[in-house]
């Protein structure tokens, strides 16, 4: 079986009734990868399609949401994003000013301003739940692919959280 959408074109299932879709976005100067998945087919609505291609198509706006969201955990010393940031200081030590787009002095700000935002994975099955229905995935390093914060995303576009990938 296939569903068909604007957006995404003609969306098959494999054998085990799966779909998967993935394109490359250009954000500014950089690639993010998006990926729509959903483990069976019957659980995909064309609504949920309609509000992903909405999404992929507001990433810039998702972006600023998810940084945005980042700056606002700066002020709690356990948060993930706080914790995130102490490690790659620890890792990196003076290496880390080599990954910094811009350097102000507030080196928080400056480590949230310089994550790149690698990947968006949109969980189409998760139309309108409570789980996240998209996934942004953020690094300061592109190499270090375990050294990550993702950010949970819900229907609404609205940040549900943010989290490390440890």
């Amino acid at each position: 079986m296939a569903i068909e959408h604007d957006y995404f074109g003609l969306l098959e299932s494999g054998p085990d009734g799966s779909i998967f879709w993935s394109e490359h976005v250009e954000l500014g100067d950089q690639s993010v990868t998006v990926d729509l998945t959903a483990p069976d087919q019957d659980d995909v609505s064309v609504d949920a399609l309609d509000v992903a291609a909405a999404l992929i198509s507001a990433l810039e706006d998702l972006d600023m949401a998810a940084r945005n969201a980042m700056v606002n955990e700066l002020s709690d010393r356990t948060s993930e994003v706080t914790e995130y940031i102490l490690q790659q200081q620890e890792v990196l030590a003076d290496g880390l000013d080599d990954l910094l787009v811009d350097i102000s002095g507030d080196v928080q700000i400056d480590v949230v301003r310089s994550l790149q935002l690698m990947s968006m994975t949109i969980l189409a099955d998760e139309h309108g739940g409570t789980d996240p229905f998209a996934v942004l995935e953020y690094a300061l390093d592109p190499d270090a692919t375990d050294d990550v914060l993702l950010v949970n995303i819900g229907t609404d576009g609205a940040v549900l959280s943010v989290t490390s990938a440890e």
